[in-house]
């Protein structure tokens, strides 16, 4: 059952001789403006106490002290209404709120075309095509930077005092910065906690990937409650180990297998490429550290003289790349690499993808908060197996989990 009935219906668009589509859009733009005129009349009878005239059950000194106009934006476009005042200036309306021009929701969709990577001009297009409101890239970025103040709340969210897991890496964008465009480096963290429940526990943009600068995430982490991680996972780049090790000593680093073998085969002629992976394989696939010794020396027999650089790279980091042999299955699978946060990184690149520059880092960042409340929405569920894997962990870490453990 709708909200009029046939007949009212007929009689309405006889009333109005509509006659098109377009003949009905604009009854309706009129329709909904005297809808929301006569709301906020209904609103001041119940501020007041009293209908319009009606003085005998007025039972207060408040009274009716005209109207004011006011331009509002709805789906149906621009139109213009008069609010009504009270003599003492105490009206609030609900249906339309001081200072809002806007009772459409755009500016939710808005947000949510943003978070998904839509442009600037692409979403001035969506509004202009489907409610026929003209929307300027300025009252855009004013809408997106609304949850500003959401995202500063986020990123100094307190954290859990230990995590069992810390995947860190960054992601790579172009950014306008005093006339010039240059390259900034987004740090992502995802962690890991005790209840095997993942999350992104921060991004910052800074220029370029540099030890030096993860270092100050590392202190941020802590300074917001992080007191304790059991193992990180990061990528070869220079300075992380002195970094992690000069904020939390005591935790375990894994360098990810996968990029200590592009690192390996950079530089690998292209018939040799295939052979050189197989013959990697056999090293991070040992069941131990011992055997993967083995094989290491093994591939050094067969590539050391024309490789000498990839036998290098592997010696000098092994400490950090074989951390992940001496744990179970479960856990080396999600140690021994750092998919779980580059997998984050592709459904953030999907959301970025049509924007090649960005005109600042507060765009950047936008973006990728909004994209990432959109991933993490999803993470609802533990880790697999996650059970076994703690059981694990307190018997490698009993001091360090065991009083935190519910």
């Amino acid at each position: 059952m709708g909200l009029w009935t046939k007949q009212q219906l007929r009689a309405f668009i006889k009333e109005n001789k509509l006659v098109s589509a377009q003949d009905a859009q604009n009854a309706l733009k009129d329709l909904f403006a005297e809808t929301i005129q006569e709301m906020l009349e209904a609103e001041m009878d119940e501020h007041l106490g009293y209908q319009k005239h009606d003085v005998q059950k007025k039972q207060t000194n408040n009274s009716r002290n005209g109207k004011s106009k006011k331009s509002i934006i709805s789906e149906y476009g621009e139109q213009e209404i008069v609010v009504p005042r009270d003599r003492e200036g105490e009206f609030e309306p609900l249906v339309v709120k001081k200072h809002q021009s806007n009772v459409t929701g755009i500016e939710d969709q808005i947000i949510a075309l943003y978070a998904k990577g839509v442009t600037t001009r692409e979403i001035q297009d969506h509004l202009q095509t489907i409610y026929g409101i003209e929307i300027s890239p300025t009252f855009i970025s004013n809408v997106t930077n609304k949850i500003i103040p959401l995202i500063k709340e986020w990123q100094n969210r307190p954290l859990q005092a230990v995590y069992a897991v810390v995947f860190l890496d960054a992601i790579h964008y172009k950014v306008k910065q005093d006339g010039a465009i240059v390259n900034k480096a987004a740090y992502m963290v995802i962690g890991i906690d005790l209840d095997g429940c993942k999350d992104v526990l921060g991004m910052w943009i800074g220029e370029n990937e540099s030890s030096k600068f993860w270092l100050s995430v590392l202190n941020d982490l802590k300074n917001r409650g992080v007191q304790d991680i059991l193992i990180t996972c990061v990528d070869n780049l220079t300075g992380f180990t002195q970094a992690i090790s000069a904020c939390y000593p005591q935790t375990e680093i894994q360098k990810c297998i996968v990029h200590q073998i592009r690192n390996s085969t950079r530089f690998v002629s292209y018939k040799d490429l295939k052979k050189v992976t197989a013959d990697l394989k056999p090293i991070y696939k040992a069941v131990n550290e011992e055997m993967a010794l083995v094989e290491l020396d093994r591939f050094e027999e067969a590539w050391g003289s024309k490789y000498p650089l990839i036998i290098r790279s592997w010696r000098n980091n092994w400490d950090e790349l074989a951390t992940f042999f001496k744990y179970p299955p479960e856990i080396r699978k999600i140690i021994y690499t750092t998919n779980i946060i580059e997998s984050y990184h592709r459904q953030l690149r999907k959301v970025t993808k049509g924007k090649s520059i960005f005109p600042t880092d507060e765009s950047l960042l936008k973006m990728l908060y909004l994209a990432t409340m959109d991933v993490t929405r999803k993470w609802t569920g533990r880790v697999q197996n996650w059970g076994q894997m703690l059981l694990q962990l307190s018997v490698f870490f009993p001091d360090r989990i065991g009083q935190h453990l519910r």
